[in-house]
């Protein structure tokens, strides 16, 4: 049974930073990332991380801003979030892609391209 625990989220004035935290079951996956969804929004993008580590990639606009990473150690995936704005508050989520499946997908940016997903954490972030 695979689950993903997220904590961290919070509530930040505008330029301040959180880091999020996502604890695994300890299964191997094919890809991490993080997604979020504002209210009256659909889920976003927001950045993904190969399970080695040799690819990680962002939406847009929190490029420069937010950082994805792995500790190997306790398999927890991170997502350091910098100079925060009123727009990126929303729900977080974690989420992972199983390591065997039939379509190979070198970045995986949809909702439906990844399987696993934890509960959410609150981000918001104040003027």
């Amino acid at each position: 049974q695979v689950q993903l625990v997220e904590s961290g989220g919070g509530s930040v004035q505008a330029g301040g930073s959180l880091r999020l935290s996502c604890s695994n079951s300890g299964r191997t996956f094919s890809h991490l990332g993080w997604f979020r969804q504002a209210p009256g929004k659909e889920r976003e993008f927001v950045a993904a991380m190969s399970w080695r580590g040799d690819r990680k990639y962002y939406i847009e606009s929190v490029k420069g801003r937010f950082t994805i990473s792995r500790d190997n150690r306790d398999n927890t995936l991170y997502l350091r979030m910098n100079s925060l704005k009123p727009e990126d508050t929303a729900v977080y989520y974690c989420t992972a892609r199983p390591d065997r499946t039939v379509l190979y997908i070198p970045e995986p940016r949809r909702p439906n391209e990844f399987e696993y997903w934890g509960q959410g954490t609150q981000v918001i972030v104040s003027s």
